[in-house]
This record gives structure tokens, sequence and C-alpha cells, in this order.
């Protein structure tokens, strides 16, 4: 599948029709609900447009995670995030009559869940919102006024879009991905130094949410020492859950580890201004993408045939150990290589990932 559709050259004729509103239709609200982990977060982005597109008199709200709601925040487009703590103060039924209360003090006119679960469903339902899409294959989809088809052969950001398949051709929709994020002036002044510095510096983030979709630690210390070598610096990256990885990846060598130290917006702006970025298949990947910095990704025990790799970004090249009979053995990654063997976090030798940074990295 290509990774970059063609445009419509019939675009400006589909945008006069989708924004063809009756003349009495007032100011609302619309929400869009994303709370899944940070990448699928990023993928989501080419729906705010879209939304506004269809409705663009009125205000569009957004709920995501805590942690994603950095991503968004500074949209232009987007009037305000509702942040949905579902692990921690909205667990459970308790939580979902919590925001259920809260959208219905809101009053929302529509609303669009890319959450497929039962919790999304229920809360969507119980807030009384007039008009509700989903998909077709989500829990509790009869909760839905509109269903439509998410398609497991496209790349996320399409199956995303196709949650508007109802109101409108998806080809009328731009599909870039859009995130903004702050300006050197507006991070931690260190972090900020390191942006500044005029020697070009390349991220390293070798950590994931998913044991099974980290590369080695090892290897991604020698492709350290490389880079090193080549003039560069080298920053290492990560939630702070990856700070173990991290240090061991830093043990000895010249680089600066900031792993657990960089909020989801400063993580933006690190990536934009790097010359360069090596990851697993994780948040960073689409970060990359979506400022089409050099990147070398990853792939372990997922693929990138499941929709998540790289989006629009020509500086991206995929490795992946080949010839693994077990491979890919999860769509998301796993805690535990189920065959004990670790074989696609450590068959793929460091040369792979240097042989491909040399085509998409320029000399510093």
């Amino acid at each position: 599948m290509s990774t970059e559709p063609e445009r419509n050259s019939s675009l400006p004729t589909v945008r006069r029709a989708i924004h063809r509103r009756p003349a009495n239709e007032s100011a609302g609200r619309t929400l869009l609900v994303q709370t899944s982990y940070l990448g699928d977060t990023i993928l989501s982005t080419p729906l705010i447009a879209a939304l506004h597109q269809l409705h663009p008199r009125t205000q569009l709200w957004l709920m995501t995670t805590p942690a994603a709601a950095g991503l968004v925040a500074n949209d232009p487009l987007v009037h305000r995030v509702i942040a949905y703590d579902k692990h921690g103060r909205d667990l459970g039924f308790t939580g979902i009559l919590r925001m259920r209360r809260r959208l219905r003090g809101i009053g929302f006119d529509r609303a669009y869940a890319l959450q497929r679960s039962y919790r999304t469903a229920c809360m969507l339902r119980l807030s009384g919102i007039p008009h509700l899409t989903g998909f077709r294959s989500a829990k509790l989809s009869l909760a839905f006024h509109s269903r439509q088809v998410r398609r497991a052969d496209e790349h996320d950001v399409l199956r995303n879009l196709a949650l508007l398949a109802g109101e409108a051709p998806l080809t009328a929709f731009a599909t870039s991905l859009r995130l903004f994020p702050p300006p050197v002036a507006r991070i931690d002044p260190e972090l900020a130094a390191h942006i500044r510095n005029p020697k070009p510096y390349v991220l390293l983030v070798p950590g994931s949410a998913w044991r099974t979709k980290r590369w080695h630690w090892q290897h991604y210390r020698t492709v350290a020492g490389r880079l090193l070598d080549r003039g560069y610096r080298v920053l290492l990256m990560g939630a702070a859950e990856d700070r173990s990885v991290s240090r061991r990846v830093a043990r000895g060598l010249p680089v600066v580890d900031l792993a657990g130290t960089t909020s989801v917006p400063a993580a933006m702006t690190l990536v934009k201004h790097a010359a360069g970025v090596v990851c697993n298949d994780s948040m960073a990947l689409h970060l990359a993408s979506a400022f089409r910095k050099p990147c070398v990704v990853v792939f372990c025990a997922t693929s990138p045939a499941f929709g998540f790799g790289p989006w629009q970004n020509p500086n991206a090249v995929v490795v992946e150990a080949q010839d693994l009979a077990c491979k890919p053995c999860a769509r998301h990654g796993g805690r535990h290589c189920p065959t004990g063997t670790q074989a696609c976090m450590e068959a793929l030798e460091p040369q792979a990932v240097l042989d491909a940074l040399e085509s998409v990295l320029p000399a510093p």
C-alpha cells in the first residue's frame, strides 16, 4: 500500500459541496474522542482539519488522555482539550458517569469516536449528544447513530478519516499530520541549549511501551558510537519508564540522556530540530513523520503492514529482521516474547540501521 495517496484533482469542487450548510446553522460544539496511545493520537490529527472543513462554524473539542493533551493543545483549530484519565481518576463506571455529567454540561451537538471500546460508546450515549458517529467494528456500535467501516488493510491515518465517510468523499480531506510544537524559547532552558548548539544532533529513542517492540540496547549503543564518530551529537529521549534502557545505551559514551525529563510538547520541539531520528515502532516514529525528518525505524515484533508505519515521510526507512516465522507476533507488541528467543529484537544487526542512516542522513 502506498503511504502517500494521490490528491484528487477535483478537490475545490468537493470542498464547495461539503461546505454547503443550511443558512440558519448556528455555531455549536463538536467532540472528537481519541483516548488511545500517543502515536495513535498523532495519526488522528488529520481529522482535526477535516472536521473543521465539515463544520467550520462550530467549536471543535478533543477528548484525549492526559499524556496526549500536549500533542494537540496548541492546534489553532482546537477550541479546548478534555483530558480523560481512564486509567486513573476516571477509571471505571464512576468515571464514565463523571464524564457524562461534564459532557452534558458542555452541550455538544455531535461527537465522533475513534475509540471502539465499550467505555466510549457507553459514555457518549449516556451524554445525550444528538448525533454520534463511530465505527461498525466498535463495541456497542448500536450506540452510534452513524456507523462507518474501518478497513484493516489501510494506514491508520486513512482508517481514522474513514469516520467521516458518511458526510463527504474522503478525497476531499488533507491527509497531513498536524503538530504545533512550542518554540525553542518556551521550552526548558537546558533543552533549548541543546537545540541552539550549532552542531547537529541525532535523537535515539530506544524505549517503547511494549517490551517486544524494543530493539536491543546494545545495538543502539553501537549506533550511538558510530554517529559520534561521524561528528554528530547524540541525544537519548524517552519516557520515565525508558530510563533504565537509556542509561545502558549512554554508559561511558559522550551522549546526552534526556529520558524521563522531557514533556510531550518539548519532545515535539526536539524532534522538529533534530538532524535525524532512530527509534522503535513508537511515538517518535510518528513525530518524525509529522516533521518529515530523516528517520530509521526498527520494527521488532510488529509490522508496518498493520498500518502504523511512516506516513508521508520520504526521509523515513523501515528496517526489520527478515525470514522470522514468528514475526509479526502481535499488532501492538507485548510484554514478553512468546517464543522466548527475543529473535526480532536481537537478530537485526546494527549495520542494517547504519546503512539506512547513510541513505537519509546528510553529513554534519
